[in-house]
């Protein structure tokens, strides 16, 4: 309960556009902000990565990595950085930060992972219990050069 209090808080603070992940296991996007707007979307994948377009009290307006927008309760948000692979072939997730340093995984169109950094050319993510480093740019849940430390 004091995580999702302090997520929620932390949130409030912040200026749209930022990236945000689903927390909850079952988060239901809405056509507008309160419970009374009818749900357009129940997603039931925590730590999909989502980028906060508006700010209403206790509600963002969020776009996912569709392109699909809608309304969230703040409370189904989380502050940890997460991106999904881009569509297209699989990605290789490398040792280090370098296309030339050996493959570790690769990573099809779709896999959610939690970011650890970003350089603004390469992320290091964990997905799961793996970890290794992808270019920036096969992510959708950064900015195009963005530093995340």
């Amino acid at each position: 309960m004091t995580i999702f209090l302090a997520a929620a808080v932390a949130a409030k603070d912040k200026r749209p556009p930022y990236w945000a992940s689903i927390a909850s296991g079952e988060a239901m996007m809405r056509t507008g902000p309160g419970r009374n707007y009818p749900g357009i979307w129940l997603y039931k994948r925590r730590d999909l990565p989502v980028r906060v377009i508006q700010v209403y009290p206790n509600w963002r307006k969020i776009e996912d990595p569709d392109g699909q927008q809608g309304w969230m309760l703040v409370t189904l948000l989380s502050d940890r950085r997460t991106a999904v692979i881009k569509p297209g072939g699989p990605r290789d997730i490398h040792a280090k930060r370098d296309a030339n340093s050996p493959v570790r995984y690769r990573a099809e169109a779709g896999v959610v992972g939690r970011i650890e950094k970003c350089d603004g050319s390469w992320c290091k993510l964990q997905v799961g219990k793996r970890e290794g480093f992808i270019a920036q740019g096969d992510l959708w849940g950064t900015g195009e050069s963005e530093l995340i430390d």
